[in-house]
C-alpha cells in the first residue's frame, strides 16, 4: 500500500483552531442532528439546507457578531458550509470533511 504524502502540521491550523472552542464545538453538535436541535424554518430545510445562522445564534445565546465569528471559523476550515437562501444564510456541517479528521493523529 502506497504511503500518503506528509502534510505540513501547519496545514491543520484552520481545524485545531475552529475546534478549539467550546461553542464551535457546541455548533458541530448541534448541526449534526439539526432537526433535533432546531424548530422548522420557513425558508430552507433544517436537514438539505442547513440552520439560519439566527437559530445558531439564539440556540448559543451569544450576540449575532460572535456567532457570526464562530460561523467564519468553522467555515474556513471547511467543517460546515454556507448557502444563501432569500436574505438569510444557512449553514450545513461537511461530514465528509470531519469524517477525515480521524487521520489527523496519523499526520502530525
Amino acid at each position: 500500500m502506497p504511503k500518503r504524502a506528509s502534510r505540513s502540521p501547519l496545514s491543520h491550523l484552520p481545524i485545531i483552531k475552529a475546534l478549539a472552542s467550546d461553542k464551535r464545538l457546541l455548533i458541530l453538535h448541534y448541526l449534526k442532528e439539526p432537526t433535533k436541535h432546531f424548530p422548522k424554518q420557513v425558508d430552507g430545510d433544517l436537514v438539505e439546507d442547513g440552520v439560519c445562522a439566527d437559530f445558531i445564534r439564539e440556540k448559543l445565546g451569544v450576540s449575532a457578531a460572535t456567532a457570526t465569528q464562530h460561523l467564519k471559523v468553522l467555515a474556513a476550515a471547511k467543517l460546515i458550509r454556507a448557502k444563501r437562501i432569500k436574505q438569510w444564510t444557512f449553514f450545513k456541517r461537511c461530514d465528509d470533511v470531519i469524517a477525515s479528521l480521524q487521520h489527523l493523529s496519523d499526520e502530525l
